[in-house]
């Protein structure tokens, strides 16, 4: 028999403060995919992936969104670029708003707001030479004729750490590691100011995923770069992020510095995730805290706090109101009712 909830209540949610380095602002993002049923194909229910996301990123800096599978880290990083339609909610990068614009507006935004896809050989056209893909986008664009086009193909693969005459090759002649470097520098090409890194090493074999990671780092101390890296590997994002989102279906449940985070965890799902982290240490035991259950379904989410069918502190209030977005220590976010009162 289905768990019955009693009517849930919600609360105001607070927003992270906008600073004047902010790049990206994102606010009350919500992405519903609608599922259609009957003979008229109606919408008779809805998946809600993204359910009112709020964050922000400044320039120079990694944001790094991390979850479980299927938590809505990807769908968050696709509606920003506006590669998926939006359901409610507000982006607006360098105080234009992204999901609003329209015609050359849109197009200029592209040019800025690039993508690294999880799969490198399954975004590559295995038909195309991997020198036309990295120089694509510069045709779209209409930047430069074919030898200034080629001058820069042949840069930006320098960068990334390719031989200028590979490219002429095709897509099933590198390897994985390769593979990711060449999305990487199709993203490049463009020059952007944003780069979404969609899990770029969760395909990767470890030395190689350490690469990668090295790679991007240099790419953005040398440009300038700045990145939301969407990863579920907590070590990984660790490694690479200034600011750190920890995502549960379809909401961020915490958010703060790396630093502080990793050495204060709040919410107890963080907390549970950060106890599963391997510890390069045999004399060192980590008490491990093993979640019940399973992750509901974004298709009907339990009412008040989302996580409190699995938490080991909820109480009748989890069960009943939506915990606020708030600010509990300076810089350091969290939607819980116990907020870092773990037992």
């Amino acid at each position: 028999m289905a768990e019955v909830y009693p009517a849930a209540t919600s609360t105001s949610v607070a927003t992270p403060a906008q600073g004047k380095d902010d790049l990206l602002v994102v606010q009350h993002l919500k992405k519903y995919f609608p599922i259609k049923g009957g003979l008229l194909k109606r919408t008779v229910a809805q998946v809600k992936a993204v359910d009112d996301v709020s964050f922000t990123i400044k320039r120079g800096e990694t944001l790094g969104l991390v979850g479980e599978s299927g938590c809505g880290k990807s769908t968050t990083g696709r509606t920003i670029l506006r590669l998926i339609p939006h359901t409610d909610g507000q982006v607006t990068f360098e105080g234009r708003d992204v999901l609003k614009a329209k015609g050359g507006a849109l197009k200029a935004l592209r040019r800025d707001m690039q993508i690294v896809f999880q799969d490198p050989y399954a975004s590559l056209d295995p038909r195309i030479v991997i020198g036309e893909s990295i120089a694509e986008g510069l045709k779209i664009h209409g930047i430069g004729n074919n030898k200034e086009r080629n001058d820069r193909v042949r840069q930006v693969m320098q960068k990334v750490g390719l031989r200028p005459e590979l490219a002429r090759r095709f897509p099933h002649e590198f390897s994985g590691g390769q593979r990711q470097r060449i999305g990487i520098a199709r993203a490049l090409v463009m020059e952007p100011k944003l780069i979404v890194c969609d899990e770029p090493v969760s395909a990767l074999d470890v030395s190689i995923q350490a690469q990668v990671l090295n790679l991007l780092r240099n790419l953005q101390h040398e440009l300038g770069l700045t990145y939301l890296f969407i990863a579920h590997n907590l070590s990984v994002v660790e490694h690479i992020s200034d600011r750190v989102g920890v995502m549960y279906l379809g909401g961020i449940a915490e958010l703060a510095d790396r630093d502080e985070l990793f050495r204060n965890p709040m919410h107890p799902y963080t907390k549970a995730l950060m106890s599963a982290i391997p510890v390069p240490d045999p004399t060192v035991r980590r008490e491990r805290i093993l979640l019940q259950g399973d992750v509901p379904s974004p298709l009907k989410p339990p009412p008040g706090c989302r996580f409190h069918t699995r938490c080991w502190m909820a109480q009748e209030v989890c069960r009943i109101e939506v915990p606020a977005f708030e600010e509990k220590v300076p810089n350091h976010w969290v939607a819980c009712h116990f907020a870092g009162q773990f037992n």
